[in-house]
């Protein structure tokens, strides 16, 4: 494992990716709390980690690097080439980050809760600013999370499905179990689930030579 993360520091503007990717990061983190302050759901895998979190009274990080270290055991057995310095951030970074920003917008959040007008505005920076922060976590290409490598491994092993419809099926898997654990399901789920992988391309095709 350590030989493919160090590999990743041999990569092209590795200062700058290194750079994009702490950034997007804290951005995803920041985003995931506001999502879950504004009450309209969170992407499926914070979605269930928020759910074991409130069953439990474990912190919402704690939650999300005990689920990604579960997950990160096939994804070490089976095809080490998707662990980087990437992969291991997001499992300790963005968790602790999203507890880290709910701590400090909690003293300022009214006992009566937000209006829904702050609710949709909040809602509605947050969205954006966590699809491109998700997208350029991506494109920087420093390993992926545990999370999105399952459904890749899958894909590469099965020619039933295509890889589209392996992640709709993990996604929707996960987001039902959270939602059983009694997390929200809304528009933030809804808005993740379809818009992330047009967002992707999007920013790929404008920004991909920054780090060539």
């Amino acid at each position: 494992m350590m030989e493919a993360i160090a590999a990743n520091f041999t990569r092209p503007r590795m200062g700058r990716r290194l750079a994009v990717l702490t950034v997007s990061l804290i951005v995803i983190g920041v985003c995931v709390a506001v999502f879950k302050t504004v009450g309209f759901g969170t992407d499926p895998c914070s979605t269930f980690t928020l759910g074991v979190s409130a069953r439990t009274g474990i912190s919402f990080g704690t939650c999300q690097l005990a689920f990604n270290l579960l997950m990160f055991l096939p994804v070490i057995r089976l095809d080490l080439s998707r662990i980087g310095v990437g992969t291991v951030a997001n499992m300790v970074g963005v968790g602790y980050m999203a507890d880290f920003t709910m701590w400090l917008m909690s003293p300022h959040i009214p006992p009566e809760g937000l209006s829904m007008t702050v609710r949709i505005v909040l809602f509605a920076v947050s969205m954006a600013a966590f699809l491109i922060a998700a997208a350029f976590y991506m494109v920087v290409d420093l390993g992926v999370a545990p999370y999105d490598a399952i459904p890749q491994l899958i894909a590469a092993r099965t020619n039933r499905l295509s890889a589209r419809a392996i992640r709709m099926l993990w996604d929707i898997s996960i987001l039902s179990l959270g939602f059983l654990l009694g997390s929200t399901v809304g528009l933030t789920t809804l808005i993740t689930g379809f818009c992330l992988g047009p967002a992707i391309a999007f920013v790929s095709s404008r920004v991909r030579g920054w780090f060539e």
